[in-house]
């Protein structure tokens, strides 16, 4: 397959993920979830379209840069960026599909860690791909902890 096959491909499949997350989220922002107790730091809700549309793409750069690779554990790494990748697209449903932070909390902080451990391994293939992942784990370590503390609120 050619690389730049491999990189449309890279690019996409995050956003399918979040298209998915979207799906979910948008009517939950306007009903829901406008009904919760959230925490003094929360951000705006138009902050977070165009933050995880940015975070998808540094995601899919970052897969790429794995795949187009000739590291005899690309397999590997992509099955666990694939993983993590699921655990996102699935967190949506549960927090806001579901309206339940306490499920979000049991999706998000396993993907927590997958994603810190994307960018422990990834760096031993790229350091790009590594380090394009470092925005995503700062994210979702702030992700977490609105989740918890919408949880706790509430």
């Amino acid at each position: 397959m050619p690389n730049w096959l491999k990189l449309v491909i890279s690019l996409i499949l995050p956003q399918i993920a979040g298209g998915l997350g979207a799906f979910f989220t948008i009517p939950a922002v306007q009903g829901w979830y406008t009904t919760l107790n959230k925490p003094s730091f929360n951000p705006p809700n138009w902050i977070f379209g165009p933050m995880w549309t940015f975070l998808y793409v540094l995601m899919g750069i970052a897969s790429y840069l794995i795949w187009k690779s000739d590291h005899p554990k690309k397999k590997k790494l992509l099955n666990l960026y694939f993983f993590q990748l699921a655990l996102n697209a699935i967190w949506s449903p549960a927090f806001f599909g579901a309206e339940s932070p306490l499920l979000g909390l049991f999706i998000i902080l396993p993907l927590w860690l997958l994603i810190l451990i994307c960018v422990i391994q990834f760096k031993k293939v790229s350091k790009i791909a590594s380090g394009l992942m470092v925005p995503y784990l700062a994210w979702v370590t702030f992700a977490s902890l609105l989740n918890f503390s919408i949880w706790w609120l509430n």
